[in-house]
């Protein structure tokens, strides 16, 4: 299936709203007083979850690209990495600001004290350039091997991400989604592993 140019553009459209409902989903019902209990403690998690749903999501393009034979889907990896990005930057916000109103101090005795924390704000450093430098100016500047060496950097987050994941769930005797998000990104990277490996063979060849 081969999309226009125009049919492309309403694409991205469809995909940009799309992945803005889980905020609208938090807004809403922040305002509307419809999330439990613990409605911080639920933005917290219900944030660093979507950040973890769209960052598989954006290590699927290239696989389903070259499976499906579809190169345009190579369009939506971008937007779809930055918005792993902005819910990563919401989850990181509210554990800042709802667990430690802003004290650096504090929570860095806390992410000292708790490997699972270290390992997600790991991750989310890891992150931070990669969003910076997500637009074509930076990959002009840089140079096009710099820039892909640099965005390499989303082949250790994924691990750390779902090793944060892991160790928050495993306090709660919850593995069921850990394990499920591990192996989809073993998948993801094994796949990734084979194609290098078969590109390097026909060269050879």
């Amino acid at each position: 299936m081969n999309l226009t140019a125009p049919q492309l553009s309403r694409l991205k459209v469809v995909v940009f709203l799309l992945a803005l409902i889980p905020f609208a989903h938090m807004l809403s019902g922040l305002l509307m007083e419809r999330l439990g209990a613990n409605p911080l403690e639920y933005l917290t998690r219900y944030s660093g979850d979507w950040a973890l749903y769209f960052l598989m999501m954006t290590l699927a393009v290239t696989p389903l690209r070259k499976l499906l034979q579809q190169p345009w889907l190579l369009r939506f990896r971008r937007m779809l990495g930055l918005y792993t990005f902005f819910y990563a930057a919401l989850h990181f916000l509210m554990f800042f600001w709802f667990d430690h109103f802003f004290d650096l101090q504090e929570m860095w005795t806390d992410v000292l004290k708790r490997p699972f924390i270290a390992v997600g704000l790991i991750a989310f450093c890891a992150l931070l350039p990669l969003a910076v430098t997500s637009h074509n100016g930076m990959i002009r500047r840089m140079g096009g091997k710099a820039w892909q060496r640099l965005h390499q950097l989303i082949y250790v987050i994924a691990p750390l991400t779902v090793l944060h994941y892991y160790w928050m769930k495993a306090g709660k005797h919850d593995l069921t989604r850990p394990y499920l998000f591990a192996s989809l990104v073993a998948a993801l990277l094994l796949y990734r592993v084979v194609i290098k490996w078969r590109e390097r063979a026909e060269r050879h060849t």
